[in-house]
């Protein structure tokens, strides 16, 4: 499976759609796939080439963005393109990825590409097991196509979150993985881990020690957040295998 991104762009102005054809072509992670200036017409182009997301203007005749939008939502990710900002509101209501003003800045599409890797990055990622016992293990996704390594949960000592990417720390190694903080805190065994900060989530039973503002773990001095501190130190003081 490809890591590209696939993209269709609809949009009734011919110069828009050759700026983001453009974009397109500058980076490695997204290909438009077809382009349109109806959007009735996308409808076809949706069910022929399935891609990722479409790069769609509100403003447009016959029907517009939002009510193409309302019809497709459920088949593809949307990223509304418009000059017209009143319709923010109205875009986000549809659950779009993002929403780019017009003129379009090429920064800022790189961001939108990045949300929706992104968002496709935590779909496809493989399910941790939620209730597990200390013995058992799942897989994460590295760098390169259909790379995947195997985590061993009794083995994590922490995990720390770096922008758009985590790393595992484990007795042995680190393992870099395109994720989210929150995505492990959230499908790790609760009894065994424990945010102590916005970057850090930590195995309880792992750590070595710990004051008011820090926890370590393997040597390794970790920052101990004013927002997790109360529910830290009640944990770790029930803390049972």
């Amino acid at each position: 499976m490809s890591n590209t991104i696939t993209c269709i762009i609809v949009d009734d102005e011919p110069p828009a759609i050759r700026l983001l054809k453009k974009y397109t072509e500058q980076l490695q992670d997204i290909e438009c796939v077809g382009s349109c200036t109806r959007a009735v017409e996308a409808l076809a182009l949706i069910e022929q080439y399935k891609p990722d997301v479409v790069l769609l203007d509100i403003q447009m005749p016959d029907l517009t963005g939002i009510q193409l939008s309302a019809i497709i939502k459920d088949k593809v990710k949307i990223v509304f393109t418009t000059a017209y900002p009143q319709f923010a509101v109205e875009g986000f209501e549809m659950n779009a990825v993002d929403y780019l003003l017009k003129p379009i800045p090429f920064n800022r599409f790189i961001a939108a590409v990045e949300k929706i890797r992104k968002q496709n990055t935590e779909r496809t990622a493989v399910k941790l097991p939620v209730d597990t016992a200390t013995d058992e293990y799942f897989f994460v996704k590295t760098d390169g196509k259909n790379r995947y390594q195997r985590i061993e949960i009794k083995d994590i000592n922490y995990i720390e979150s770096i922008k758009n990417y985590v790393v595992l720390h484990t007795s042995s190694e680190q393992v870099v993985t395109y994720n989210t903080l929150k995505y492990f805190e959230e499908n790790l065994p609760n009894k065994l881990f424990i945010k102590i900060h916005k970057s850090f989530i930590a195995a309880i039973g792992k750590i070595e020690k710990t004051d008011n503002n820090e926890v370590w773990i393997s040597g390794k001095c970790l920052p101990l957040g004013d927002t997790y501190r109360n529910d830290f130190f009640i944990r770790i003081e029930h803390f049972k295998i």
